[in-house]
């Protein structure tokens, strides 16, 4: 094969596997992760079945593909907004306000905050995730004179997530809920 013809297969391929993860984005909103049928997926992303099992197995690797694609995204955006900030409390809040936002502004997050815990690895996945999260965060707390950084990090961690489902049920940003977040860094 061509070196120019294989190049335009690797990129077919990824277009391909592009299209499934933003069609399941775009459903789980919809749906719930409940109702991402395979046959609904394919559907949206104007593949074929086939397409699917070849690029990602089964449905749960395909649900855990999708749970990692919406948290690299998160974690650039979140390492952006957070840039040059020194350690501290506005680093931690500018974070989860990113974070929040980010939420709020993909509404099929939901599905992949809540319901994506009871596929075995995605769960697995999710808690590594926070723990990165959490460990990227212990030099803020250490900052802030906290006599146990990471366990403030890993609370800061879940208190944030648990701040997006509330949000994300209530359909807005909460206020009350965001300032209870920064309290805890009184």
């Amino acid at each position: 094969m061509p070196p120019q013809q294989a190049v335009s297969r690797k990129a077919a391929a990824a277009a391909t596997r592009t299209k499934l993860i933003e069609s399941g984005l775009r459903l789980a909103e919809r749906t719930g992760l409940t109702g991402l049928s395979v046959n609904l997926l394919v559907d949206e992303a104007g593949v074929s079945k086939g397409s699917f099992f070849h690029h990602f197995g089964d449905r749960a690797s395909y649900l855990l593909a999708l749970h990692r694609e919406f948290h690299d995204r998160i974690a650039e955006q979140i390492d952006q907004a957070m840039g040059d900030l020194r350690p501290g409390r506005e680093r931690l809040t500018t974070g989860a306000r990113v974070y929040l936002d980010t939420c709020l502004q993909q509404r099929g997050i939901r599905a992949l905050l809540l319901e994506a815990r009871a596929e075995p690895a995605v769960a697995q996945e999710i808690g590594r995730r926070n723990a990165d999260f959490a460990g990227k965060c212990a030099a803020d707390f250490g900052a802030l004179g906290r006599r146990h950084p990471l366990e403030n990090a890993q609370l800061w961690v879940a208190m944030t997530a648990e701040a997006a489902l509330i949000e994300l049920a209530d359909g807005a940003a909460a206020p009350q809920i965001r300032a209870a977040l920064e309290e805890f860094l009184a």
